[in-house]
């Protein structure tokens, strides 16, 4: 089980607080630094100092790490335009050494849109399918070959198809709770399939519906990553369980339920469970981002358990 650093932030963190984790996550040996894409803050978080970009961000953690992969769970499809992403990722990828991945999804928080005067169309997953194809079009096509293409929402004339990632092959992730689409694109163009905050239930049915899928579309299934997104809320003893979920604004019952909670034995057992019903990575969603201490207990007590 591969155990991956998942960050949040829009809720309020500096560059400087992002790379401080990052760091950290590399010298424990987790397997990748994530972070969410948004400019606003959620619920009852004030959101200081105010938001930092996704990409940006990880071309700066590009040039002060050196081994940890680094990406978005997801990248907002609203947020750039698919050429422009292409160009964006292929020089962070570079900028990396080959390290990026691209989580990528249609975007679905109108609220930061209005706040940033960002346009949220009605339509999205139809442009995220075209995001899909240019994106990953762009990077595949030849050096000295051209790109083109003719969507609904997008159209690329004589691309030159410019600039190529480090990577032969960036790791492209789709995730998401749809029933039919959500497989049958991630089958089409993804390396991962990542379901986020689901029921060991829900998770191992929707790993059953991108098997379906993949297995319809002539691909092996076993091709996949298969991966979870969960908040981790670990301590040694119950009143560090507690003391860290109260940081986070949560209830330890209902994190037990719906996240990985509890001591490290219960953790093990919980992230155990998950990867019987297929799920062979876990992002570890880290809300309060200033306890490294959080970081170092999780490597050191449950890693180690899970290899």
């Amino acid at each position: 089980m591969d155990l991956r650093v998942f960050t949040e932030p829009q809720q309020g963190a500096t560059y400087e607080t992002l790379l401080r984790v990052a760091k950290a996550a590399e010298d424990l040996s987790y397997g990748a630094f994530f972070r969410s894409d948004h400019y606003l803050h959620m619920g009852s978080a004030d959101g200081l100092p105010g938001p930092t970009d996704a990409w940006i961000t990880l071309a700066g953690l590009a040039r002060e790490t050196k081994r940890i992969r680094l990406g978005t769970l997801m990248t907002a499809g609203t947020f750039r335009l698919p050429g422009v992403l292409a160009i964006q990722v292929a020089q962070v990828d570079q900028m990396s050494g080959g390290r990026v991945e691209l989580g990528l999804g249609s975007g679905w928080y109108g609220a930061e849109h209005e706040a940033y005067g960002i346009p949220f169309p009605k339509e999205k997953f139809g442009r995220l399918e075209e995001q899909l194809a240019i994106v990953t079009g762009l990077w595949s096509t030849p050096v000295g070959e051209r790109f083109s293409f003719n969507g609904t929402y997008y159209q690329l004339k004589d691309s030159p198809a410019l600039p190529k990632p480090a990577q032969n092959k960036v790791p492209v992730l789709i995730g998401g709770h749809g029933a039919k689409r959500t497989p049958a694109l991630a089958v089409q163009y993804a390396d991962e399939f990542n379901i986020p905050f689901a029921s060991l239930t829900d998770t191992e049915q929707q790993f059953k519906r991108v098997r379906a899928a993949a297995e319809e579309h002539g691909r092996s299934a076993g091709s996949l990553v298969y991966s979870n997104a969960l908040v981790a809320c670990v301590g040694k003893t119950d009143a560090d369980v507690r003391r860290r979920a109260a940081t986070i604004g949560r209830d330890v019952d209902e994190l037990k339920a719906n996240g990985l909670a509890g001591s490290p034995a219960e953790v093990v057992e919980r992230i155990a469970a998950y990867q019987a019903v297929g799920s062979q990575r876990m992002y570890l969603q880290m809300l309060d981002l200033d306890d490294l201490d959080h970081l170092e207990l999780i490597a050191t007590e449950v890693m180690p358990q899970l290899s």
